[in-house]
């Protein structure tokens, strides 16, 4: 390194999913060039799904993430009954909504307590976290353990679910079967309502985006369905994703980056849901980012840590009003049957808006598939935020100075592997 010129390698970034690196290259206290380089090997799901009957994507896409196989699998529902012109009845998408809140509130609280605390606390990771904050991490693991329990009664298990098919489900479970999970639901609201004032007291260092934020909106918060908005103003169904949504190869990643049709980089996710839906969060959970210093729009990414544990109050409790509700449905799917078409859908994974697109043809057969996943349409703002990050803190040594990469990367949880189609640190100083 010399005064014009620094360059610094990080192996990797630990504690999020997947494998990358980031490079960054300053010349005369300039930073020139950021990129995240998502260097995990193309995953082919799109190619894998092409010449597969029409009933198979929920299947199949469950296995692009551990975390998150439940927003793939509804986001390929909704596209696969859209192309098949078939609508599930109230009951079913009861039941879609409840499977959804497990998987918030299970992947939300491995962020929170798991991969995010620790930065705020000043601990390389959970394990030592716990030898100091022990009841913290605990209660973090029984509220992850409520979300499995949803998934696993409603989906068949809680990784990768077998219960979900095109239609609905194979089986609907009676309504005694619900009741002790309410019981859990009702101990974890309060472990939800703690973590949002832990979290809350957390040190936050002063920051604030100026992009764009995309997401669905909907009556109600969104979370299996929606229209797509953006702060900006505009608006557009999902059948017009592709006409609003570009996505860009470009050289240093295997992660395809998405833009605005004539416009520009933007972020999708919980600060997105949050600014354009704060008024349909339940009262509990508006009164709970009320007292952790929210207001209606959370711009700081800092504080997205503490937006999730909102959004956990709002899908424990959204979860036992599902469940006070429920009545099992006089079938647990409609048929779908086969035609030509081609269907688009979309829903709300916890880190932000996924697309699907699958186009039939006369056989049932899927002929081409599309999946644009949050961390893909993220990966161009976060490049463009960590530019700023190193812009102010490029007198810190490479130790300081990957630390404090590292943890803002972690404010998007960024889920590399759903994107691969990060943290190698390289910073080059000039």
């Amino acid at each position: 390194m010399t005064h014009r010129e620094r360059t610094l390698a990080v192996g990797a970034l630990a504690r999020v999913e997947g494998q990358g690196a980031m490079y960054v290259r300053a010349r005369d206290g300039v930073v020139e060039e950021v990129r995240l380089d998502i260097y995990e090997p193309p995953r082919f799901f799109e190619a894998f799904l092409r010449g597969r009957a029409h009933t198979e994507p929920p299947d199949i896409t469950a296995r692009i993430c551990g975390i998150c196989p439940v927003a793939y699998q509804m986001s390929a529902c909704r596209a696969i009954e859209a192309a098949c012109g078939v609508t599930a009845d109230e009951h079913i998408e009861a039941l879609r909504r409840l499977l959804y809140c497990g998987e918030w509130i299970e992947s939300h609280t491995l962020h929170i307590y798991l991969l995010h605390a620790p930065d705020f606390l000043g601990y390389p990771s959970a394990v030592e976290m716990a030898h100091d904050h022990r009841h913290a991490v605990e209660r973090g693991l029984a509220l992850k353990k409520a979300g499995n329990a949803i998934m696993e009664l409603i989906g068949g298990r809680p990784i990768h679910p077998v219960n979900v098919r095109v239609g609905g489900f194979y089986r609907a479970p009676a309504r005694a079967e619900l009741t002790p999970l309410a019981e859990r639901l009702r101990r974890a609201l309060d472990d939800a309502l703690a973590t949002v004032e832990w979290v809350a007291g957390f040190d936050m260092p002063e920051d604030e985006l100026g992009h764009e934020f995309l997401a669905l909106t909907a009556d109600v918060y969104p979370i299996e369905a929606g229209l797509p908005r953006t702060t900006g103003g505009r608006t557009f169904a999902v059948t017009d994703f592709e006409d609003h949504i570009v996505e860009e190869q470009v050289p240093h990643s295997t992660a395809l980056h998405a833009r605005l049709a004539g416009g520009g980089r933007y972020l999708t996710g919980p600060l997105a849901r949050y600014a354009l839906n704060h008024d349909r969060l339940s009262p509990l959970a508006r009164e709970a980012a009320r007292a952790a210093g929210l207001g209606e729009t959370c711009r700081n990414p800092f504080q997205s840590i503490i937006v999730r544990a909102v959004e956990v109050v709002y899908a424990v409790e959204e979860a036992l009003r599902i469940i006070e509700a429920y009545r099992p449905p006089p079938d647990p799917f409609v048929d779908v049957p086969s035609r030509a078409g081609t269907g688009r859908g979309a829903t709300e994974a916890p880190r932000g808006v996924l697309f699907h697109r699958y186009e039939l043809g006369p056989d049932g057969m899927i002929s081409s598939a599309r999946i644009v996943p949050p961390t893909s349409q993220n990966q161009a703002a976060i490049e463009d935020d960590m530019r700023e990050v190193v812009q102010a803190r490029l007198d810190l040594d490479d130790a300081a100075l990957t630390a404090v990469c590292e943890r803002a990367i972690r404010n998007y949880d960024p889920c590399i592997s759903c994107a691969a189609h990060f943290l190698d640190l390289t910073v080059e100083r000039a």
